[in-house]
């Protein structure tokens, strides 16, 4: 799951450019939102390389 603090993204872009799935994009208002969550690899590089700490990846449990 990835969670998204829209007050604090500033809407950089940094995020979307980095995720290999492309499940990021910046909406109307240049606010990152994630309309392909369901491609989300849980690698973790839009959390690591956002700038203003906006986005949490929430990784989930796998089931055996």
């Amino acid at each position: 799951m990835i969670q998204i603090n829209r007050y604090w993204c500033k809407g950089c872009g940094i995020c979307v450019a980095f995720c290999p799935k492309n499940v990021l994009q910046l909406d109307d208002e240049g606010i990152v939102t994630a309309p392909r969550e369901e491609l989300c690899i849980e690698c973790m590089l839009c959390e690591l390389r956002c700038p203003d700490f906006a986005i949490e990846v929430i990784k989930e449990e796998k089931r055996a």
